[in-house]
């Protein structure tokens, strides 16, 4: 069995459970500012449509299509715009308070905690993560998972995303790493594993649903790490 050095961790949905942090911090917003009365709709309805706009505007910026502050501006008015209110203003400042709200919360994917603990004393462990400065930091010391990574590199300081081949040569420089002694663990196929596999980085696919694709190995929770590290 291969013998690695460094583990490159992925966060949002690999380690910090953005699903359930998401909804969370959306369902306070939306009744804080009492949308159930203004947009005519649910809670749980409102999410579903958001998550669906975020996800394709987050491809958006991910392929270089948008900017960051278009993709803040996108993401809401879009939603608040399917159910008839449009408002630029509004939806900026809702962004920027989900951003907020959001970034503070504290749940973890299954087994995070225990797997870091014992993939500690062994491996050196960075991250590697698409998410924004102003957040990512945020979700990694109020959540008690900084203490466990060496290197943290973010796409938004560095100024290339995944799967972009320079986000992970920077992420090894930094980490005094090589390709052949590193390894790249988390649940998005094209950026995680398909940006690792293309500087010659072995990955884990993290996929809850058992979706099986080509990738060095792949499993269906963390814990399933202890099995080969």
């Amino acid at each position: 069995m291969k013998t690695y050095e460094h583990l490159f961790f992925d966060l949002d949905r690999t380690l910090w459970d953005f699903e359930g942090n998401s909804t969370e911090a959306i369902t306070e917003l939306f009744e804080t500012h009492q949308l159930k009365e203004k947009l005519n709709t649910e809670a749980p309805f409102f999410v579903k449509v958001y998550k669906e706009f975020n996800h394709k505007i987050w491809g958006e910026y991910r392929e270089g299509l948008i900017t960051k502050d278009e993709l803040r501006l996108k993401r809401y008015y879009e939603t608040f715009k399917y159910y008839g209110l449009e408002d630029e203003e509004f939806a900026l400042k809702f962004n920027d308070e989900y951003v907020q709200c959001c970034s503070v919360k504290t749940n973890l994917i299954p087994h995070t905690i225990e797997v870091l603990e014992y993939l500690q004393p062994n491996y050196q462990l960075h991250i590697i993560t698409n998410g924004f400065v102003e957040a990512q930091y945020i979700k990694l010391e109020k959540s008690g998972l900084e203490r466990y990574f060496k290197e943290i590199v973010v796409s938004d300081g560095f100024g290339y995303r995944k799967p972009d081949k320079r986000i992970f040569h920077h992420a090894m420089k930094v980490a005094n790493a090589i390709a052949t002694n590193s390894l790249m663990i988390g649940d998005d196929y094209g950026p995680d594993v398909l940006g690792a596999k293309g500087v010659g980085m072995d990955q884990v696919y993290f996929n809850a649903n058992g979706d099986q694709k080509e990738a060095t190995y792949c499993v269906q929770s963390l814990i399933e790490l202890k099995g080969f590290l």
